[in-house]
């Protein structure tokens, strides 16, 4: 090489960025739920799911999962808590449900499909999950019924109407998500008016 000639001999790329920075151990346990309630919420869900299918939507290895985690049970209990939390944050406000708690849980499940479908169709299916996903839905009865009081025609009805509606809740969603939520910008228009006018059928009977 000629002398003071540029040295143009390729060399490693420099690292120039800065180093990924390493997830807290709340944050670390937060990827992994998602990570393991999109895996559950597959057509296998809890019984043909193993923790090498989480840790590899995860992107991790089972000894991370380990360290968050003691079990499958424990990491799919982790999963219907949060879900449950996020759809009570949704629907009750101060203790109560108001106007706009069905249309916020509809946006809740459109942000959270997977959420969704873990609460009320996976769960619901597994024998060691099924007192917390019932436990969840009487919750829903207890603060939906006090706005069904007022519109039922024969009182002694009341209990099961809140119930009926609760189911019509649910359903009304699942059946738009999995259709493939068509038309998102009127489908909580469409679904609330579907859902009152079924309650208002089963409330005048």
């Amino acid at each position: 090489m000629p002398p003071n000639s540029p040295d143009t001999t390729p060399r490693p790329a420099q690292a120039d960025a800065a180093p990924r920075r390493r997830l807290r151990r709340a944050e670390r346990r937060e990827q992994i739920i998602d990570a393991a309630t999109k895996a559950f919420a597959r057509e296998g869900g809890y019984s043909h799911t193993n923790l090498d299918d989480v840790a590899a939507v995860a992107g991790v290895t089972r000894m991370i999962l380990y360290r968050h985690f003691d079990s499958k049970t424990d990491l799919y209990q982790a999963v219907i808590d949060r879900a449950g939390e996020r759809m009570y944050a949704a629907a009750v406000v101060d203790g109560e449900m108001d106007d706009d708690s069905v249309a916020r849980v509809i946006q809740w499940a459109r942000d959270d499909p997977n959420g969704f479908r873990i609460l009320f169709r996976h769960a619901a299916r597994e024998p060691d999950f099924q007192d917390d996903i019932e436990q969840l839905k009487a919750s829903m009865v207890t603060f939906v019924r006090p706005y069904l009081e007022e519109i039922t025609v024969d009182h002694q009805w009341t209990g099961w109407t809140a119930h009926m509606s609760t189911v019509i809740i649910i359903e009304a969603i699942m059946a738009w998500l999995d259709t493939g939520q068509p038309d998102p910008e009127h489908a909580t228009d469409r679904i609330l008016d579907a859902v009152g006018r079924a309650v208002e059928a089963i409330a005048s009977v």
